[in-house]
């Protein structure tokens, strides 16, 4: 059987990653005829989820930076090893909303763990595995914390004040352009359906489909 594909949503509070990637889940479903599983981090296995309670509550300083990528990564290790390995080996297409670049963006560069650190501990815990493709969807950081405050609820990344997300902005985008072929910015200030439409025509031009 040949293994699935993953696919990752990166991007900062509020982008719209959670609604893009159900949508996309659904569209590669039946453009292609495939399983999908759509996942999130931190999160995504019973152990994960656990941690996710950990990083996303209490005050912004609740963690050293390098505790929080410790944290990060364990639970990463949990998801992989439970939920999507298991499924790409089945042929399953996974769509994660978050994975290792969110990492290396909030604790690695804007928090200052550094990346070595982060990619370092990275390849102890997960080995080479990397996202088939990235989507990065990028929008004015303002316009993101309006959206993710009208969702009535607001975790502890999203409370760290707009400094540290237009710096958030910004090494998204350093981790972008240093990786072209598998990171492709996406506007993410249109409409639901725009933003859609341009996610399933990247997929559909890498992969034409069948």
């Amino acid at each position: 059987m040949r293994r699935g594909r993953l696919i990752t949503l990166e991007g900062g509070e509020g982008a719209g990653k959670s609604t893009q990637a159900r949508r996309l889940a659904s569209w590669i479903a039946d453009a292609y005829e495939v399983d999908v599983v759509v996942t999130r981090e931190p999160g995504g296995a019973p152990g994960a989820e656990a941690i996710r309670e950990l990083v996303v509550a209490g005050a912004t300083d609740r963690w050293d930076p390098g505790t929080e990528v410790l944290l990060h990564v364990a639970a990463r290790r949990e998801h992989v090893l439970r939920r999507i390995c298991p499924a790409l080996a089945e042929g399953c297409w996974v769509i994660c909303d978050r994975f290792s670049d969110s990492t290396r963006a909030y604790q690695g560069i804007v928090q200052g763990a550094g990346l070595d650190f982060v990619d370092g501990i990275g390849r102890l815990a997960i080995g080479m595995l990397r996202p088939d493709l990235t989507f990065l969807l990028d929008l004015p950081v303002g316009m993101g914390l309006a959206r993710a405050e009208n969702r009535g609820t607001t975790n502890r990344y999203e409370r760290m004040g707009e400094a540290f997300h237009e710096r958030l902005r910004d090494a998204f985008l350093t981790i972008a352009s240093k990786e072209t072929d598998r990171i492709k910015v996406v506007d993410a200030s249109g409409s639901e359906d725009e933003v859609a439409g341009r996610l399933g025509s990247e997929v559909s031009r890498r992969w034409p489909i069948p």
